[in-house]
C-alpha cells in the first residue's frame, strides 16, 4: 500500500550542524498492517511520519500510495487519505470549536466541510457511543469547548477524530507519551480497539517497550535515519523486554521500562 525507497533527509545541509535524519530508508507497509516503530532519540521516527504525512519533502527517494507517486503531494492533498496524532494534545484540535463541532469537522476531512449535514441526532449518538468507550466521562459533554478539556481528554478525543474519516493509513505519533499512565492505558486500548475494528493501517511511534511488545503485527527498529529490524509473526508474538535488550542494545531506561 505505502512504499518507502531511499528516503534521505538531512537538516542544516552544509552547515556545521547538517545531520541526516533519514538516510537510504526503505520500508513498505501493507494493507492492513499496525507497524509499531522504535528507536532512540534522533533515529528519524518523526521525521518518518513528517514525510509521509508531507510535513517535510525527502532530500531524495520516493513515496508511494497504491501505486500513485505521493513523495511532493502537498499535505493537504493527502488529508483525505492520512490521519495523524501528535504527542502534544494541544494539536490537531480546535480548542475554541465544542467537541461535536470537531469531530464533524474530522468526519469531513478530505471532503469539504459544512456542519449542518453531520451535527444531527443520529451523528450525536454516534459520537457519544464512540466516546463512552474511552470511560473519560466524554460521551455526555459533547457541546463543551475543547479548551475545558484536559489533556488526556483531548488526546483521547484526537484519536477519535483521527479514525472518523476512516483514513487509508493512520499515524500515531508517540500519541500516549504525554498522559499519566492510567489515561495512557486507556487511549491504547481505545487506539488497539478503533484499528481492529475499522481494520485501520497504522504506523505508530512510540518510546513504550511494554506497547511495542503488546501492539501491532509488525515491530520495526529504526536507527541513524535508517530500518534496522523488521520483527513480525511468531518472532513478533514471542518478544519479551528482554530480548529487546539483547537484539537492540537498548540502554534508555524510558524505553525499557514504559516509563
Amino acid at each position: 500500500m505505502l512504499a518507502c525507497k531511499s528516503l534521505t533527509k538531512t537538516f542544516n545541509a552544509g552547515q556545521a550542524t547538517a545531520r541526516p535524519a533519514l538516510d537510504g530508508l526503505d520500508l513498505a507497509v501493507n494493507r492492513g498492517d499496525f507497524i509499531v516503530v522504535i528507536g532512540s532519540n534522533g533515529a528519524g521516527k518523526s521525521t518518518l511520519l513528517n514525510t509521509i504525512a508531507g510535513a517535510i519533502e525527502p532530500d531524495t527517494g520516493t513515496l508511494s500510495f497504491d501505486g500513485r507517486d505521493i513523495t511532493r503531494l502537498p499535505a493537504h492533498r493527502r488529508a483525505g487519505m492520512i490521519a495523524r496524532v501528535f504527542q502534544d494534545p494541544m494539536i490537531g484540535t480546535a480548542a475554541a470549536m465544542t467537541m461535536e463541532e470537531n469531530l464533524a469537522l474530522a468526519e469531513r476531512r478530505g471532503k469539504g466541510h459544512g456542519f449542518g449535514f453531520l451535527l444531527s441526532a443520529g451523528g450525536r449518538k454516534r459520537y457519544r457511543d464512540m466516546l463512552a468507550g474511552l470511560e473519560l466521562g466524554m460521551e455526555n459533554r459533547l457541546s463543551t469547548p475543547v479548551a475545558q478539556l484536559s489533556g488526556g481528554q483531548r488526546q483521547a478525543l484526537s484519536l477519535v477524530m483521527a479514525s472518523l474519516s476512516k483514513p487509508s493509513l493512520l499515524l500515531l505519533d508517540e500519541h500516549t507519551a504525554a498522559l499519566d499512565p492510567r489515561t495512557a492505558d486507556l487511549v491504547m486500548t481505545m487506539t488497539r480497539r478503533l484499528v481492529a475494528e475499522q481494520a485501520l493501517t497504522t504506523l505508530m511511534v512510540t518510546h513504550n517497550m511494554r506497547q511495542a511488545i503488546e501492539t501491532g503485527n509488525r515491530l520495526v527498529m529504526m536507527d541513524a535515519g535508517r530500518v534496522r529490524d523488521d520483527i513480525h509473526g511468531i518472532e513478533k508474538s514471542s518478544l519479551t523486554p528482554a530480548d529487546l535488550v539483547d537484539k537492540f542494545k537498548i540502554e534508555n531506561d524510558r524505553m525499557l521500562l514504559g516509563s
